[in-house]
C-alpha cells in the first residue's frame, strides 16, 4: 500500500464518522423543530375544536329555551296542579335551559374580550325576560317575543363561528 493510499484512509477513517454525525445532529434538531410545530398544530386545532363544539352548544340551548317557551305558552290554559304554586316542570327546564345558555355564553365570552361578554350576558338576560313572559304569550306571539334575543343570538352566532375559523390551524 502507498502512502497515499494510507494517508487517504487516514482521512476518509478520521472525517467519514464526522460527517456521519454532523448529519445525525442536523436530522435530530430538524426532528425536533417539525415535533414542536405537530405539538402546535394539535393544541391550536383542539382549542379551535373546543370553541366550535361550545358554540354548538349554544346553539342547541338557544333553541331548547325557545322551544321551551313554546310549551310553556301552550300549556298556559292548563290547569295546574291543585296547590298550583310552585314552577311547572317546563317552567323548570325553561329555566334550567336559560342558565345552562348563561353558563356557555360566559364560557364562550371568558375566551374573549368584554365586549362579547357583555353581549353575553344581554342575551342571558333577554331570553329570560322572554322565558319569563312566555306563560302570558298566545303561542302565535312567542316569535315576536324572541326577536330581540333572535338579534342577539345572530349576531354572537355569526362572531362566534367566525372567531373559531379565523383561529390558526
Amino acid at each position: 500500500m502507498s502512502e497515499r493510499e494510507s494517508a487517504t484512509r487516514s482521512i476518509l477513517l478520521t472525517y467519514f464518522p464526522m460527517c456521519i454525525a454532523i448529519l445525525s445532529l442536523v436530522t435530530s434538531i430538524f426532528n425536533g423543530y417539525l415535533n414542536l410545530k405537530f405539538v402546535n398544530l394539535i393544541q391550536h386545532n383542539f382549542g379551535r375544536g373546543e370553541y366550535l363544539r361550545t358554540c354548538k352548544d349554544v346553539i342547541d340551548v338557544y333553541f331548547q329555551v325557545k322551544l321551551r317557551a313554546a310549551v310553556i305558552s301552550k300549556n298556559r290554559s292548563e290547569p295546574r296542579a291543585p296547590g298550583g304554586a310552585g314552577m311547572t316542570g317546563d317552567q323548570i327546564d325553561g329555566a334550567n335551559a336559560v342558565a345552562r345558555l348563561g353558563a356557555l355564553g360566559t364560557y364562550l365570552a371568558n375566551l374573549r374580550g368584554e365586549a362579547v361578554r357583555a353581549r353575553y350576558t344581554e342575551l342571558t338576560m333577554t331570553v329570560d325576560r322572554a322565558m319569563t313572559r312566555a306563560e302570558q304569550t298566545p303561542p302565535a306571539e312567542i316569535d315576536k317575543l324572541f326577536e330581540p334575543a333572535d338579534r342577539i343570538f345572530g349576531e354572537l352566532n355569526n362572531d362566534c363561528v367566525k372567531t373559531a375559523l379565523d383561529q390558526p390551524m
